[in-house]
């Protein structure tokens, strides 16, 4: 008998799950109040089954395995995983994780998608916070593989353990977390990315669409394969990192980047959207998103052929 997932909460994130789960093999029940819900998640999950496909589908694996509940009592009755995937607002995350920890039968871990809020302050109101756990995704988690794993100060070893083992027999690439850190790693060193290029299109030293080249053209082919410490490891030739950090260490005190916010004025968010619909051209957000799927899958394609020798 197939297993049951819930998905509570089928915005943008929500039903990347939902699909990755159906892709999967699992039966999917979901459940969202906004009244439109059913027929916008039912379409992400067509325009994502393309590529899910193309990927390779699990034994069973169908779209017809989705059920979308009245209630959130229906979404988790029979569930072995709940992800929960509710807009960023701390109260409504609050609330809504103890609401699903007291219709969720005993023992069953209990994920929250957050993209930046501790489980310690999440799992504030919960009845039994020790199942309570951050399996946070990227998007879209359909087809990127990385979900990290962190408890709060309140949630059971136990809980983290069984939500990362979980992951991986769905297919994630799972990084548990020692601590809580705020926007934990990845959105950390994406967002000091981010914040650099702002300052950059705010003070014309360069354009969105060269920013964007500087990095699909430049640094962002090698991090498929190595991330940032192993480039730089190898950037130090045969003395790796050692070299590296001994001879390029002085750089770090040179002024090649500025991690303070720039302040969001209206003129510098009137830039980056106007940089980007340039740089979209005639192509909409539904063309730009069955491209960066098809390049994610030949990316992944040809990272695992590389490595497999």
């Amino acid at each position: 008998m197939p297993e049951t997932v819930a998905c509570v909460g089928a915005g943008v994130i929500g039903g990347g799950w939902v699909a990755h789960f159906l892709a999967r093999g699992f039966h999917v029940r979901a459940w969202d109040p906004a009244p439109d819900a059913e027929a916008k998640l039912r379409r992400l999950v067509d325009a994502a089954w393309p590529a899910l496909t193309s990927l390779g589908l699990a034994d069973g694996a169908s779209r017809d395995n989705l059920v979308v509940t009245a209630t959130l009592a229906e979404a988790v009755a029979d569930a072995v995983f709940v992800q929960e995937s509710a807009p960023e607002d701390l109260p409504l995350k609050q609330k809504l994780l103890a609401e699903i920890d007291a219709a969720t039968p005993p023992g069953i871990v209990i994920a929250s998608s957050t993209s930046g809020y501790g489980m310690t302050e999440m799992q504030a109101d919960a009845a039994t916070p020790e199942r309570l756990v951050v399996g946070h995704p990227f998007n879209p988690p359909y087809l990127i593989p990385l979900v990290e794993v962190v408890g709060g100060e309140r949630t059971g070893a136990w809980a983290a353990e069984r939500a990362a083992d979980f992951y991986r027999r769905v297919g994630k690439t799972v990084i548990t977390m020692d601590r809580e850190v705020p926007g934990f790693i990845a959105n950390r060193l994406q967002e000091a990315l981010w914040r650099e290029a702002l300052h950059m299109v705010a003070n014309g030293e360069a354009t969105v669409e060269q920013i964007d080249t500087a990095i699909t053209a430049g640094p962002g082919l090698r991090w498929p394969v190595q991330g940032p410490m192993l480039t730089f490891h190898l950037a130090g030739g045969e003395g790796g990192m050692a070299h590296m950090l001994d001879h390029f260490g002085p750089s770090l005190k040179a002024p090649w980047t500025r991690l303070e916010a720039p302040e969001l004025t209206p003129g510098l968010r009137d830039a980056v959207v106007a940089g980007c619909d340039d740089e979209a051209g005639d192509r909409t957000i539904a063309d730009l998103i069955a491209e960066r799927d098809r390049a994610i899958i030949a990316v992944q394609r040809a990272v695992g052929e590389a490595r497999d020798g």
